[in-house]
């Protein structure tokens, strides 16, 4: 058998990728398994195992596809900026841009796999890996609040730690509650609700 080339065995990845985000969703996570993925892509376990070295190292892979670094949304939101901005009209456009990211179809359904259908099972560890994911946001939008509070733009009595928790902590629940139910609100709406009216509480 002819050996795949670069492509064919990247197209391969994403296949497996795209069957697991499908499976895992409609099963959970535990009771998901390589045999069933394999088969959901048209493939076959051979192939799982040469992409991938087990589930926990194809879920990683998978939450590898959301992960949403904040000082990419950052940069995200300075290069659409045609002039300098303030660092807190910084952090509440990115935040935005993490709000249009989310809605997406395959980061909303990974999300919720990360956060509702994934139990501990063997080497995968939901909670280390929530914790992971927010402590880089957290040390990444720390920063851009400490350049707010050096610019005299926070409140005198809020520090940029305090005013980084609040932001964290109201989006986070924000996402837990619309990926229980996504059709009961438009996290758009009310996200960017919630965002602005944060950012103007912690104005000087």
């Amino acid at each position: 058998m002819a050996r795949k080339t670069k492509a064919e065995a990247a197209a391969t990845r994403e296949a497996l990728l795209d069957a697991a985000e499908e499976v895992f969703f409609s099963k959970g996570v535990a009771r998901t398994s390589l045999e069933q993925i394999a088969r959901h892509a048209g493939l076959t376990r051979g192939a799982v195992y040469w992409h991938f070295k087990n589930k926990g190292d194809l879920f990683m892979a998978l939450i590898e596809r959301v992960r949403m670094p904040f000082q990419s949304l950052m940069e995200e939101v300075h290069n659409k900026a045609d002039t300098n901005i303030s660092p807190l009209e910084a952090i509440r456009l990115a935040c935005y841009a993490g709000l249009d990211h989310i809605e997406q179809p395959s980061r909303q359904r990974i999300l919720s796999i990360l956060l509702h259908r994934c139990e501990f099972f063997s080497d995968i560890n939901p909670l280390e890996m929530q914790d992971d994911i927010g402590e880089e946001c957290f040390d990444e939008m720390l920063a851009v609040f400490r350049v707010a509070h050096e610019q005299q733009l926070l409140r005198e009595d809020l520090s940029p730690e305090i005013a980084t928790r609040l932001m964290q902590s109201a989006l986070g629940g924000l996402f837990h509650d619309w990926l229980r139910t996504p059709e009961a609100f438009s996290i758009r709406e009310q996200g960017g609700e919630i965002i602005d009216a944060l950012i103007y509480l912690m104005k000087r």
